[in-house]
């Protein structure tokens, strides 16, 4: 009986060792067979598409496209805005002399509706560095650059708070006349983004209800 016994585990331990040895082989030989540098099959490509992008990089050179009878030129398609840019302005400036852009302008409401947060205290920073200089601290057309009269600047600029004239007109012919400039002052177009110019418009108008 004893040697029955001791016949099975010497016959189990040997095919656990059989088994071991097997598997170790088998392992050994998938490792020295990945390791080999010869690929003699391409393999299966599932999805070309991401393996394989035809995106390309930042910053390449693109001048090989034209050779292809690809013209591409970077730019936005036609009627398209880029994603967190303000609408364009509808209206381009007016020929001198002629006022019907301007007059149409009045009809562009401001796509701020109101200034909350941060964005109040940045309207209000934004028109004394811009307007300030000119229409005063107080909206009241008397700035560091005419003084009361004294300053280096002979014109009394608009008075934006007390004139009825600036008081009704609307945010959209404001927006015109700081893009493109009127009659003395300039254009603020190179200084100021189009969110910005709205912002001090709103910024007026906030003003003029007080």
């Amino acid at each position: 009986m004893k040697f029955e016994l001791d016949y099975k585990i010497k016959t189990m331990n040997k095919n656990n060792i059989n088994k071991n040895l097997l598997l170790t082989i088998a392992i050994a030989t998938i490792a020295l067979l990945s390791c080999n540098e010869v690929k003699r099959t391409p393999g299966t490509v599932y999805m070309p598409d991401m393996a394989y992008s035809r995106a390309i990089e930042s910053y390449t050179d693109l001048t090989y496209l034209k050779d292809q009878g690809i013209h591409f030129d970077a730019k936005p398609v036609a009627g398209t805005i880029a994603r967190g840019k303000e609408m364009p302005f509808p209206y381009a400036i007016d020929k001198p002399g002629d006022t019907t852009n301007y007059n149409a302008s009045k009809l562009v409401p401001n796509p701020i509706d109101s200034l909350v947060g941060r964005d109040i205290a940045e309207a209000e920073r934004l028109y004394l560095v811009n307007c300030g200089i000119c229409h005063g601290a107080k909206l009241d057309g008397n700035g560091p650059l005419y003084k009361d009269g004294n300053g280096p600047y002979a014109a009394k600029p608009a008075t934006l708070v007390g004139d009825a004239k600036y008081e009704n007109m609307p945010a959209g012919q404001m927006f015109y006349s700081v893009a493109y400039g009127k009659n003395l002052m300039g254009s603020y177009a190179s200084q100021l983004s189009k969110r910005q110019r709205w912002m001090i418009i709103k910024y007026i108008k906030n003003k003029q209800k007080k």
